[in-house]
């Protein structure tokens, strides 16, 4: 008799190449329409599945891990950490919680580099000007944004491989423009930003949240 695969419930989306090897590994429930599952969802998958595949935007907190089979094994989050699940409360109940670290530091400073660029060049309020018919032609003037050639980016914290992890900062004609980069608990990247703005003096700096709904925090 073949021995039974784990059933594995996988709550978003996937690259394909990663689905089509789950569903060769175990009895893989994927979630085809990439809509957000609601929390009645996530309860019927922690009570049926042996592994739960969430993502960064699922909250598995308490209440959701009190309602786990006796079965469930494994929380193995699809996202660099784990803010979004309870781990005190799935270890008690003798759930493994897995993370994928690292896996996206080359690309977050991709994206660092592309903000720095768009900030200090004003790229996107360019381009917001030409669907709007704004645009009355060239000026010497016009969109001139700042230089960032010779001004080498400075990490604002020392804590991992991205730019110091946190924050990029640019020296720009006697101003700073500072690029929040990093993801974790919001209150505490709150009190980072907040040394932040003691050390650069008057800017306006800005939280993006994620969690659970994105807002710009100044």
């Amino acid at each position: 008799m073949a021995k039974k695969k784990p059933l594995v419930v996988v709550t978003r989306r996937l690259p394909d190449l990663v689905e089509t090897r789950m569903r060769e590994l175990f009895d893989t429930r994927l979630n085809e329409t990439d809509k957000p599952m609601s929390q009645a969802e996530l309860a019927e998958a922690m009570r049926t599945a042996d592994v739960l595949v969430p993502t960064v935007t699922d909250r598995i907190d308490a209440g959701l891990i009190a309602q786990a089979g006796d079965q469930m094994k494994l929380i193995a989050n699809f996202g660099n950490g784990v803010d979004n699940i309870d781990v005190t409360s799935a270890l008690r109940r003798g759930i493994t919680v897995t993370n994928t670290p690292g896996v996206l530091t080359e690309d977050t400073a991709d994206m660092t580099l592309a903000l720095i660029l768009a900030v200090a060049r004003r790229i996107v309020e360019g381009a917001h000007v030409i669907p709007a018919d704004d645009w009355t032609g060239w000026s010497p003037t016009w969109m001139l944004g700042r230089r960032i050639a010779g001004k080498p980016p400075e990490p604002a914290w020392s804590d991992g491989a991205l730019l110091g992890s946190l924050a990029a900062v640019v020296e720009i004609e006697k101003r700073a423009l500072a690029l929040d980069a990093g993801a974790g608990p919001a209150a505490e990247r709150r009190a980072e930003l907040s040394a932040l703005r003691q050390r650069l003096g008057a800017l306006r700096i800005g939280l993006l949240e994620a969690y659970p709904k994105a807002q710009l925090k100044d």
